[in-house]
């Protein structure tokens, strides 16, 4: 009977601890299913206002852009992140600019702000992140790829996403414990004609460029389809595929090697920084007033976030990075054109030849009756097996010249005459 009581005793503290052991795998569970539900909610409230109509589009030099400058400056205060120089002045999170750009064939002048704010661990060397929050407006007929009458472009996947990114990553990185480096975060202006906020931030900046680590750039990451990621600039260091192996991620990742690109880290590879640019990919809503927030996979910006930040983590401990410069900036033999196709490609796509992603209307491809999802794999006499080879074939044309293109639609595989 002794024996018994001793052998139940024993099952008794068994069951305990493993019940004990079950609680707290089950709470931290939940907390951490608390804390991505908390993060797919921020992003979700980040990006429904940026992109709310109310904004008309966030326009470089705009009363709407000063609106969403005081949106996100309020963001940063709230995760008690202080400005540039180390304190919650509101007034100087702010980095004006200026600019004339040529809209419409018009020269003007336009005063910008960019937004600065900064995680001081009081260590030698210091992250970049930035993403920039000016669009389109109202559409301009240079850079919107919709016909049609005058209509809010919200810009919600760019870069309503990218800003909403930085910010929760700023929230999560000022709780964690990285602390080898500073943290910058800049939401940028004047990106969409021209990189002209990260340009001028580049050449007046709030911190001395050679203690600054690396650079991550978001554009557009809010439309992650079958969980693939784009990411460019991985031939700017050395350091960059080495930390992406030991990474866990739920990603299908394309990498592409240039520092340089259409994007506000191609300026800060113009400074020998090492910089990598995040990027969901294109879409047939690029440019358009159908860029809007019901479209967001917010689950897959969440991810980006969960991403970025093992990341930086397992750059955390190593020494700064060193540069390098990629192998396309001193290409001579890239091909240039003069004519377009009016065709998006998907950049994330691995097949041979250049996939479509979406058709602008009243352009060539549109007028030859291709479609989203053709794959291109013959232009004129050219043999298109990439991008490079695409671009190539583009450059044996100029505006009024006619060929044929061959797509591959389904398992058919078709021929359309094309006029440039």
């Amino acid at each position: 009977m002794k024996i018994r009581m001793w052998k139940m005793k024993i099952m008794f503290a068994v069951m305990k601890k493993k019940l004990s052991f079950s609680i707290g795998i089950w709470f931290l569970c939940s907390l951490w299913s608390l804390v991505q539900g908390q993060i797919i909610s921020n992003l979700k409230a980040h990006v429904t206002y940026l992109a709310s109509d109310s904004l008309h589009g966030r326009m470089t030099g705009s009363a709407d852009e000063k609106l969403a400058a005081d949106y996100i400056i309020k963001q940063f205060i709230g995760a008690g992140i202080t400005n540039a120089n180390g304190n919650f002045k509101t007034k100087k999170y702010l980095q004006p600019f200026h600019y004339a750009p040529k809209l419409d064939s018009i020269i003007t002048k336009v005063n910008g702000n960019n937004v600065v704010a900064f995680i001081d661990n009081k260590a030698a060397n210091t992250i970049i992140l930035g993403a920039h929050f000016d669009h389109l407006g109202w559409g301009l007929p240079a850079h919107s790829t919709y016909r049609g009458e005058p209509a809010i472009h919200n810009g919600a996947d760019d870069n309503a996403s990218g800003v909403a990114t930085i910010i929760e990553l700023a929230r999560q990185l000022k709780n964690s414990s990285f602390k080898n480096n500073n943290y910058l975060f800049i939401a940028f202006s004047g990106e969409e004609l021209g990189l002209y906020g990260s340009k001028w931030f580049v050449e007046h900046p709030s911190l001395d460029l050679t203690k600054v680590d690396y650079m991550l750039n978001f554009d557009m990451v809010g439309r992650i389809d079958s969980n693939k990621l784009v990411v460019s600039g991985v031939g700017t260091s050395p350091s960059w595929n080495e930390a992406m192996k030991r990474i866990t991620s739920s990603f299908h990742i394309k990498t592409t090697e240039s520092g340089v690109g259409p994007s506000d880290h191609t300026s800060f590879y113009l400074k020998q920084i090492p910089a990598l640019h995040f990027f969901s990919g294109q879409h047939k809503d690029y440019h358009k007033p159908s860029d809007d927030e019901s479209k967001i996979n917010y689950k897959g910006m969440e991810d980006v976030v969960v991403y970025v930040e093992s990341l930086i983590g397992e750059l955390n401990s190593k020494p700064k990075i060193s540069f390098t410069k990629t192998k396309e900036d001193t290409n001579e033999n890239a091909p240039k054109f003069t004519v377009t196709l009016g065709v998006m490609p998907d950049y994330t796509f691995e097949g041979q030849g250049m996939r479509i992603d979406a058709v602008t209307d009243g352009k060539p491809a549109s007028k030859a009756g291709l479609q989203e999802g053709d794959v291109v794999q013959q232009l004129g006499e050219v043999k298109v097996t990439d991008m490079m080879s695409y671009m190539k074939a583009l450059s044996q044309f100029k505006k009024g010249d006619a060929s044929k293109v061959k797509v591959k639609r389904g398992a058919e595989v078709l021929e359309k005459p094309v006029q440039f």
